[in-house]
């Protein structure tokens, strides 16, 4: 199942240049593969049979935890794969979408890296994991390409298979930052106490100091906890400690867990009512600001850095016609969610990459050296024009893999995610002055 065309291909084989995926599994590996099944899903519908042209890829995100969840990545992907079927396949290729719950825990990472490996899979697509030391050593063992993470780890910046299709977290604090330079006194970080969590301070601090401004107070916090009291009050303590003209500022970066800080932030802020908040994209959406009360919520006022467009724009319509189509009445997946957002741009660069190979064989090691060969990969005006090097830009910073490093800025007025500036802001030069 590696979408081969009955044509046969004249491209060299990767295995004269890097070590050859398996091409077949053992019994053990078999018996190993049926019980990795449980968390998994499949697009139904599609020939499975060896040797016939479908693609098989993967897309996993944690579901039902008690932390971050992305439901609407594996749930989007599904619904991509009906879509893309429903019109013909790639290039005329059928494609076979398996999805698998990450569960934001490493072995399951690894589990689902080792899925996609037995199941032949040409990549990962749009995906969400805190983990990529536990798969991505997986994936690139068997030549696996990872395109389009949701860039939470630095990890997903280093591989050599890894092709990310934005700026993840280390551009969306390095922009925030910068804006709140100007905006802000006395700025508070508040993270999650983990190994994840531990990359945010300096790529905030970086946008701060390109700005003149002071570095923020880094405060740690639980991130499955089921109340932030403490943290919120010492975050507003230390925002509020200036003496300039400026407001202190709360930045709390705690993805799905910034709701729960944000009650807790609510009932300790009347004692500090000149404090102003700001957030990136992931911990704040359109559906947080309108179950948190919109005009009269906490986040009113907000600066928010995002990676795309509004949800509100045109140029996102395409996307939204698959789920019109597809996924209607599924709940799991809102167009406004920065995880459907990348996996429908992930899924973008696989459609064209598969393209780009014409009657050739579509497998892991031919995908990548498409995507390794100078491929531009356009996304409709969602990001600039996508191209992939190992030595890029940012390389110089421990970053080799971060190609768009553009953010978007955005301010809460009455209740509304609004675009506060035209176009996208380019941090690469920011970045290249955090201290990583």
């Amino acid at each position: 199942m590696t979408g081969r065309r009955r044509t046969r291909s004249t491209v060299l084989p990767r295995s004269l240049v890097r070590p050859a995926r398996a091409g077949a599994l053992s019994a053990g590996a078999l018996t190993a593969c049926a019980a990795l099944v449980a968390g998994c899903g499949v697009v139904p519908g599609v020939a499975e049979g060896p040797g016939d042209d479908t693609i098989t890829v993967m897309t996993w995100a944690p579901e039902n935890t008690g932390a971050t969840n992305k439901p609407g990545m594996p749930a989007f992907a599904e619904a991509y794969g009906r879509w893309v079927n429903s019109h013909g396949g790639i290039d005329g290729r059928p494609l076979r979408v398996l999805t698998c719950d990450e569960r934001d825990d490493a072995v399951a990472a690894a589990r689902c890296a080792r899925r996609a490996v037995a199941e032949n899979a040409v990549a990962v697509v749009g995906s969400y994991s805190q983990h990529g030391d536990a798969f991505l050593p997986t994936l690139e063992a068997a030549g696996i390409p990872y395109i389009g993470g949701y860039g939470l780890t630095h990890d997903e910046f280093t591989s050599p298979l890894s092709y990310p299709v934005n700026g993840g977290q280390p551009a969306l604090l390095a922009g925030l930052g910068r804006t709140l330079a100007d905006a802000c006194g006395p700025v508070a970080l508040v993270r999650p106490d983990t190994i994840t969590g531990d990359q945010l301070p300096p790529l905030l601090d970086s946008g701060l100091a390109a700005g003149g401004h002071a570095t923020a107070g880094d405060l740690r916090a639980a991130e499955a906890a089921t109340s932030y009291d403490d943290t919120a009050e010492r975050a507003l303590e230390h925002a509020a400690a200036g003496t300039g003209e400026e407001r202190g500022c709360v930045v709390p970066a705690l993805g799905d867990r910034t709701g729960t800080f944000m009650d807790s932030f609510r009932r300790a802020r009347a004692r500090h009512p000149e404090v102003r908040t700001a957030t990136v994209l992931g911990s704040v959406d359109q559906t947080v600001l309108d179950a948190s009360g919109g005009a009269s919520g906490p986040y009113e006022g907000a600066y928010v850095t995002g990676w795309y467009p509004e949800a509100g724009d045109a140029r996102w319509d395409p996307m939204k016609e698959v789920i019109r189509a597809e996924a209607f009445g599924d709940n799991r997946i809102d167009p406004a969610d920065a995880g459907v957002q990348t996996t429908w741009i992930a899924y973008r660069v696989l459609h064209q990459a598969v393209e780009s190979l014409g009657d050739g064989e579509v497998t892991a090691d031919t995908v990548t050296t498409a995507l390794d060969g100078g491929l531009k990969v356009t996304t409709g005006g969602l990001t600039p024009t996508l191209r992939w090097e190992f030595q890029d830009t940012l390389a110089s910073v421990g970053l080799p893999r971060l190609v768009n490093a553009n953010v978007t800025l955005h301010v809460v007025e009455k209740g509304r995610l609004t675009a506060a500036a035209d176009g996208f802001t380019d941090v690469t030069a920011t970045l290249k002055d955090a201290a990583l």
